[in-house]
C-alpha cells in the first residue's frame, strides 16, 4: 500500500547509497512483507481444507488467523522497545528465518496444536517486522526516491492478496495444502537469502522506548485512529476470513473457481491501495468514508445478491477496492498524529491492526458456529457502516485533530 507517512529527518539525513543496491534493499523488504502477508493470510483460502483434515469446524479452523493477530499485537511494541538498539537488518533477517521455520511446521503438522504453534511463530514476525521495517525505505535510497520507495514496499499488501491467497490455493488444491506452506517456506528462505546479500548495516538511529508510545497514544488523533482501525478491520476479518465457507455453501461456486473470485478481489484490492493513498493525502475523512461504506454494502448484500456469481463477483470487486485502501488509511491518520515519531506510530499501527484482525477473526468464528455464515455477513456490514457514522458525527473537529495530531 501507498502510504502518507513523512520520512522521519534521521532517515532522510541517511547517506545516499548505490542506486541499484538501494533499490535491490527496497525489493527485499517488499518481498519480506509480501512473505509475511501471504503467510498471514494463506489460511483463508485453505480454511476449509485443513479444517477437515484436522477433523474441527470453520470456526476452529479460524483460529489460524485469530492467533498470528494477537501475537502480532503483543509482539510489535515489545520487539520494537527491546531491540531497539540491535542494527535492523539483523532483526529483519531474524524474522524471515522464523517466518520460514512456521511454514514448514505447519506443513509438517500431524495435530492442530502444532498448526496453532506454528501461527504463533508467524504473529511475532508480523509484529516485529512490520514495526521496523515499515519506516526503512529512507534509510535505502536516496531521500528524493523515499517516497517511491515506501510505495514499493507497501505495495506487498495487495499484492498477498493478489498472487499469494490465490496461487496457495491453487497450489492445495493441486497437491494438497502443506504443500502450499513447504512452497511458502521455500518463497522465505529465498527472500531471507536476498536480504543478507542486498540489505546493508542499519544501526538504530532512533531509539523508541516505552514512554514514547505512551506520549503518543495519549494524543486524540491517535485515540481517533484507533477507533477507526478497530471498527473497519473488526467488519472485514470478521467477514473475509471466512469467505470461502461463504462462497462454497451459499453461492455455491466450484472450489476451482473459488481462486479465480480470489484473484479478482485481490486486484481490485491493488487498485483500492492507490486510489485510497491518493485520496487520503487530501481527503482523510472521505477516504475511511467510501472504504467503510463500500465495504458494509458489499457484505450486508452478499447473502441476498451473492446467491448468484455474478453477484458475488461484482460485489467482491467492490469489497476488494474497498479493502485495498484501508490499510494505507488506517496508516496514514496514525503517521499524521505522530510526525515527529514515526516508528512509535509505526508500532501502534501494526498493534491495533493485528490485534482488530485477530478479534474479527475470532468474533466470527463464533458467529459462524453458533449462527450462519450469511449473519456473519450482514454483523460485519453492520459494522463498518458504524464507522461512517463515527466519522461524520466527529465532524471536521475530529478530522482535523487526526490530520495534524494535535493533543486532547
Amino acid at each position: 500500500m501507498t502510504t502518507a507517512a513523512a520520512t522521519p529527518p534521521e532517515q532522510a539525513a541517511a547517506p545516499p547509497r548505490a542506486p541499484l543496491h538501494g533499490r535491490l534493499a527496497v525489493v527485499s523488504v517488499m518481498l519480506g512483507i509480501f512473505s509475511i502477508v501471504t503467510s498471514e493470510i494463506l489460511p483463508i483460502g485453505l480454511l476449509t481444507s485443513i479444517g477437515s483434515d484436522f477433523a474441527v469446524s470453520d470456526g476452529t479452523a479460524g483460529l489460524m488467523m485469530t492467533m498470528p493477530g494477537l501475537l502480532a499485537a503483543v509482539s510489535a511494541p515489545l520487539v520494537t522497545v527491546v531491540t531497539a538498539r540491535v542494527d535492523r537488518r539483523v532483526m529483519l533477517c531474524a524474522f524471515m528465518l522464523l517466518l520460514a521455520l512456521a511454514d514448514f511446521l505447519t506443513a509438517a503438522a500431524t495435530d492442530y496444536r502444532l498448526v496453532l504453534v506454528s501461527r504463533v511463530m508467524v504473529g511475532i514476525t508480523i509484529g516485529g517486522f512490520w514495526s521496523i521495517g515499515a519506516g526503512l525505505a529512507g534509510r535505502l535510497v536516496p531521500p528524493a526516491s523515499a517516497g517511491r520507495a515506501t510505495a514499493v514496499i507497501f505495495s506487498a499488501v495487495p499484492l498477498g492478496s493478489v498472487l499469494g491467497v490465490p496461487t496457495g490455493m491453487f497450489i492445495g488444491g493441486l497437491t494438497g495444502w502443506r504443500t502450499a506452506f513447504v512452497v511458502m517456506g521455500v518463497l522465505t528462505v529465498g527472500v531471507l537469502a536476498l536480504m543478507l546479500l542486498v540489505i546493508p548495516a542499519l544501526p538504530p538511529t532512533q531509539v523508541t522506548r516505552a514512554s514514547v508510545l505512551r506520549t503518543v497514544l495519549g494524543r486524540t488523533g491517535t485515540r481517533f485512529a484507533l477507533l477507526l482501525t478497530f471498527l473497519i478491520v473488526l467488519s472485514h476479518f470478521a467477514t473475509y476470513t471466512y469467505v470461502t465457507p461463504f462462497l462454497e455453501q451459499v453461492t455455491r461456486v466450484d472450489p476451482a473457481l473459488i481462486t479465480v473470485f480470489l484473484l479478482v478481489y485481490g486486484t481490485a484490492g491493488i487498485v483500492g491501495n492507490f486510489v485510497g493513498g491518493s485520496l487520503v493525502s487530501r481527503r482523510p475523512r472521505t477516504a475511511i468514508c467510501l472504504a467503510a461504506g463500500m465495504i458494509a454494502a458489499a457484505t450486508a448484500l452478499l447473502p441476498v445478491l451473492g446467491r448468484r456469481e455474478a453477484g458475488a463477483v461484482a460485489l467482491l470487486v467492490v469489497w476488494g477496492v474497498a479493502y485495498g485502501a484501508v490499510p494505507v488509511c488506517s496508516q496514514a491518520w496514525f503517521a499524521r498524529a505522530a510526525p515527529d515519531a514515526p516508528e512509535a506510530a509505526s508500532v501502534l499501527f501494526t498493534t491495533s491492526f493485528q490485534a482488530t484482525l485477530a478479534i474479527g477473526a475470532l468474533a466470527g468464528g463464533a458467529a459462524i458456529d453458533r449462527l450462519s455464515v450469511s449473519a456473519v455477513m450482514l454483523l460485519g456490514g453492520a459494522t463498518a457502516a458504524l464507522v461512517v457514522v463515527v466519522t461524520v458525527v466527529t465532524g471536521t473537529g475530529s478530522g482535523r485533530l487526526g490530520v495534524r495530531g494535535r493533543r486532547g
